[in-house]
């Protein structure tokens, strides 16, 4: 932002998204900063390249005005995206009840002993934002997912990992697939084994205990070891699940 007496500029700097083929504009913003007329000319040194609405015009005691700089569709682009064009914001205080149509170029004449405060404007050219890549979707059945490689070449790790998980499963999945399943049988026919066991150990702890009952005796050595062996049982098909 300019910092002179009578305006203050916004911004410094004329950015131009450059596109082929196609008018580009950018916008000023003139704030003046006194309780005067300020009266304003914008210059170019190209003149035929860009369209400025207004180039004269007068700001209000502390008020704002905007301007609209157009550069025309140009052909080709400069190799560097570097531009060479100027522009030049003159102002100057002015008799308060001016018009924009009142103004004359003898008003920023510096030799008739106006005090004109004058502002350089450059021009850059911006490259347009790049439209994202698109996400591949979700890869089919049989195809592996493809790694996101860094601006050296290289596969990053977390893609690099999965990757390598993804070809593994690919080419061993139908050979891990059909040990698991056999595992899971084989598990499966452990534990109802484990299952009718127990039940027949608990029918025969029932039995014993109404028969201890009836003789009023204590705990015989079998029921120790039934229960006993109950735990062990249980521990086994509790590591197996």
């Amino acid at each position: 932002m300019s910092t002179g007496d009578l305006l203050s500029i916004e911004p410094l700097e004329l950015k131009f998204f450059f596109e082929l083929k196609k008018q580009i504009s950018c916008s000023l913003i003139l704030s003046n900063k006194t309780d005067s007329y300020v009266a304003f000319k914008v210059k170019t040194t190209n003149p035929k390249k860009y369209c400025v609405r207004p180039n004269t015009g007068i700001v209000l005691p502390r008020s704002t005005c905007d301007v609209i700089v157009t550069m025309q569709a140009q052909k080709e682009a400069p190799s560097d995206m570097q531009c060479k064009d100027k522009f030049l914001l003159q102002s100057v205080k002015v008799e308060d009840g001016i018009a924009a149509k009142d103004i004359t170029a003898e008003m920023f004449n510096k030799e008739a002993g106006h005090v004109v405060e004058e502002c350089k404007l450059r021009v850059l050219y911006v490259s347009p934002p790049q439209p994202p890549s698109p996400v591949p979707e979700g890869s089919e059945e049989g195809s592996s997912p493809r790694g996101s490689v860094s601006d050296n070449g290289n596969i990053s790790g977390a893609d690099s990992a999965a990757v390598t998980r993804a070809f593994a499963e690919r080419h061993d999945g139908p050979e891990k697939s059909a040990e698991a399943k056999a595992l899971i049988s084989r598990l499966n026919e452990e534990k109802n084994n484990a299952i009718q066991q127990i039940n027949k150990l608990r029918q025969e702890l029932d039995t014993l205990r109404r028969e201890s009952n009836k003789s009023r005796g204590g705990v015989s050595m079998v029921i120790v070891i039934l229960i006993g062996l109950l735990g062990i049982i249980m521990g086994y098909l509790m590591k197996k699940t």
